[in-house]
């Protein structure tokens, strides 16, 4: 089996519904109105709910941990995230994510993720992700 390779990219389109936002909130008891109430929404610099920012980089357990480059087996050691601009239910965003070193002695790689708002062009999340998994590195 060829191992996955420095510089490797991976695109994943999604998007989150409102019904998304709220089993998030039950499920978490994070019930904050920011996320889940318009009328208050509407008061911040927002104007409109945001989506929990665990929720939106929730993407990034779900590709990898499923599809390549991690995949099933996978165990995910690491995550660093900035939340760089808010995220919106019913908007389409695509995650980059692309293979910046891997430890082929640890079966580790390091695996760059970008969540970019199709529409704006403009990067809503980045960060870094640690990854073991001996099938793939």
């Amino acid at each position: 089996m060829e191992k996955i390779q420095v510089g490797t990219e991976y695109r994943h389109r999604f998007s989150f519904s409102q019904a998304d936002v709220q089993a998030f909130a039950d499920l978490t008891g994070d019930h904050n109105p920011i996320h889940l109430d318009a009328e208050y929404a509407a008061t911040t610099p927002f104007k409109r709910p945001i989506i929990h920012g665990h929720l939106s980089s929730s993407v990034f357990t779900k590709y990898l941990g499923m599809n390549k480059p991690g995949g099933p087996g996978s165990v995910y050691m690491k995550q660093v995230t900035e939340y760089l601009r808010p995220m919106f239910v019913d908007t389409a965003y695509e995650v980059v994510f692309k293979v910046e070193s891997v430890n082929s002695q640890k079966s580790i790689a390091e695996i760059s993720t970008e969540v970019f708002n199709l529409e704006t062009k403009k990067i809503t999340i980045r960060g870094t992700g640690t990854l073991m998994n001996k099938e793939n590195f």
